[in-house]
């Protein structure tokens, strides 16, 4: 199989050759520099040329983002740009860029997807994540209660661009995956009740999803923290899956998979065992090879690999991971037969 074959199989939950060993985001810079000092060339920087250096699969990724390149930017992490909808109005000429999709960049992606070495995705900014970036995180959860007309207009506009921009991207051609960028829950869980999410996000995804579907596209949350109670909202929002899956929040694919047994998983290794040796990385490994087998999960860093990890550390992780890729396709090719 090749990247993108691979891709489908599993993510349609039929026997595959082997598991995909990839990286679904890019390294920590720190952790980068590090390894610039330890063996990694100098020269390697990208991405992409990274992953081709560690002999990954191939995953590639476009960001757009509503906030277009002439809007503010907030004065310290967190803080937001706009306190009311006055400020939202006066923004509104640097927000949802028209020119988003750059059909020459796509046109490029679309080959490199049909030559089978790239699975092709794209991100964006969810319902919960967007209103936050421009409130600021403490306004934007008194702006549920305070300000309900404002948060219902963001999502709105938002959502009306997001289709837009799915149409121009797939008028060129079918990505493979998208992903949601909402990082709405940390280790206790979500950060707005299920009524909230009903009235402020769902309606906004009852908008969005049905383009995705209508082209084939399957659709992931990525929400760091414990989305376990969440997953059940998103479940009834038509989403398709979930990522990163943070073991250290308390989040187990075992559970998930019982819950939603036709869900779609990417992430969940523990980064914090990839500093502490062969014994643990393989403990990792063995508990997520049953359910990986079975189709429906990409294993991957549960985030960004921490700076912590040295890169013959990283280095013997991928190992132990093509070890246990091949077995887990070779217990797909009995379960999903």
């Amino acid at each position: 199989m090749n990247t993108r074959e691979r891709f489908q199989a599993v993510m349609q939950f039929k026997p595959f050759d082997r598991l995909p060993v990839l990286e679904w985001a890019g390294w920590w810079d720190k952790t980068v520099e590090r390894w610039h000092t330890e063996g990694l060339p100098a020269q390697l920087t990208d991405r992409y040329d990274i992953c081709r250096h560690f002999g990954l699969d191939v995953y590639k990724q476009h960001w757009f983002r509503a906030d277009g390149p002439g809007c503010p930017r907030p004065r310290s992490h967190g803080s937001g740009i706009i306190e009311n909808e006055s400020d939202y109005e006066r923004i509104l000429p640097s927000l949802y860029p028209a020119d988003a999709v750059n059909a020459q960049r796509w046109v490029q992606l679309k080959h490199e997807q049909a030559d089978g070495g790239v699975a092709l995705w794209f991100t964006l900014d969810g319902f919960f994540w967007f209103a936050r970036k421009l409130l600021g995180i403490e306004r934007h959860l008194y702006a549920f209660y305070d300000q309900p007309q404002l948060m219902h207009r963001i999502n709105g506009d938002l959502a009306r661009w997001h289709v837009n921009v799915i149409e121009s991207i797939c008028s060129i051609c079918t990505p493979d995956f998208m992903t949601f960028a909402e990082d709405m829950s940390y280790n206790n869980g979500p950060m707005l009740s299920e009524d909230l999410f009903d009235e402020f996000m769902k309606p906004y995804y009852d908008m969005v999803i049905p383009t995705l579907r209508r082209y084939g596209i399957k659709s992931i949350i990525d929400s760091d923290g414990d989305i376990t109670t969440a997953a059940h909202w998103f479940g009834r929002a038509g989403l398709d899956g979930i990522l990163p899956l943070e073991r250290q929040a308390g989040v187990d694919i075992a559970v998930l998979r019982g819950q939603h047994p036709r869900m779609l998983y990417i992430g969940h290794f523990d980064k914090m065992t990839m500093d502490k040796g062969e014994a643990a990385m393989r403990a990792e490994f063995e508990r997520l090879l049953p359910t990986a087998a079975r189709g429906g999960f990409l294993v991957s860093c549960d985030h960004q690999t921490p700076p912590g990890v040295s890169y013959d550390n990283y280095r013997l992780y991928l190992r132990l991971f093509r070890e246990y890729a091949e077995v887990a396709g070779k217990l797909s090719q009995k379960a999903l037969a």
